[in-house]
């Protein structure tokens, strides 16, 4: 296959979980209706992003979200892929990603790796580790398409587990995230445009759309990134097509992978674990 299209959707979250869910499963079906075979979904996109929601809107997995996004994929037999939710396991909480196949089965769970912990004076300070606790494992999945490599905002700024995603393969990295409007306009396509760039792959992320009346005000833009690093997308609903040949003939053009120096530095993963 030479590609597929890929949806990205941003929308609008409130305090209300039954009209985020609704609101999720319409725009999946629309991203669909597009002609996606994979669809992402935004970070927290159940429910307000702040510390204080957490507990309060957490579920278990499965649960009353899961149960909607499988019916969602089933329905139009996509791969989606869930954003992210709160998630209670065992009296702790994780920020988790579910992705689900086009039968609706439940094929991998990303907990969010590395915790939103920062302090900007003047500006924004967070700490997600007051509530959450950070998962431990490596997320990747097959589709007919291309293997996929799954993070959670936060996450993108590692460029270490990019690289693995890419060495294992993955030709697709996706972060549904929640940049804020500090560190959105000056990070947020930059690090999807490096980590792109670097590993010579394509990069997707799904925000919440911006509110201005919430606690956390999300800096929105979801983005495609081609392995060139130029920007495809950034709509509310994007369906940008992913080109694997495009992807293959960077990779023959400019060879990294077959210059990198192993024998003076490596990337490695110490637990291996697939979600």
């Amino acid at each position: 296959m030479t590609g597929f299209r890929l949806g990205v959707v941003q929308l609008q979250v409130t305090g209300a979980k039954a009209d985020n869910l609704s609101r999720a499963r319409g725009l999946v079906k629309e991203a669909a209706g597009k002609g996606s075979k994979v669809v992402l979904l935004p970070e927290c996109f159940n429910s307000p992003y702040g510390t204080s929601f957490f507990s309060a809107y957490a579920e278990r997995i499965p649960g009353e979200s899961t149960q909607v996004l499988s019916e969602a994929a089933r329905e139009n037999k996509v791969y989606l892929v869930g954003g992210s939710i709160p998630e209670e396991d065992g009296g702790k909480l994780y920020n988790s990603c579910t992705v689900f196949a086009p039968d609706g089965e439940l094929i991998l769970k990303h907990r969010k790796i590395h915790l939103f912990d920062i302090d900007v004076p003047g500006k924004i300070r967070f700490q997600e580790s007051e509530t959450l606790s950070p998962g431990d494992s490596l997320s990747v999945f097959e589709t007919p398409f291309c293997k996929v490599g799954v993070g959670i905002c936060y996450d993108m700024r590692f460029a270490e587990l990019a690289q693995l995603y890419s060495r294992k393969g993955c030709q697709l990295l996706l972060y549904p995230g929640a940049f804020n409007m500090t560190t959105g306009p000056a990070h947020w396509e930059l690090l999807q445009r490096g980590r792109a760039l670097d590993n010579q792959v394509y990069v997707a992320t799904a925000s919440p759309a911006r509110d201005e009346t919430a606690s956390y005000v999300a800096w929105g833009h979801s983005t495609v990134v081609n392995p060139w690093a130029a920007v495809l997308d950034c709509i509310i609903v994007s369906t940008s097509c992913v080109y694997l040949q495009y992807l293959a003939d960077i990779r023959q053009q400019i060879p990294i992978t077959a210059q990198r120096r192993d024998d003076l530095y490596a990337v490695t993963s110490v637990q291996e674990g697939s979600g």
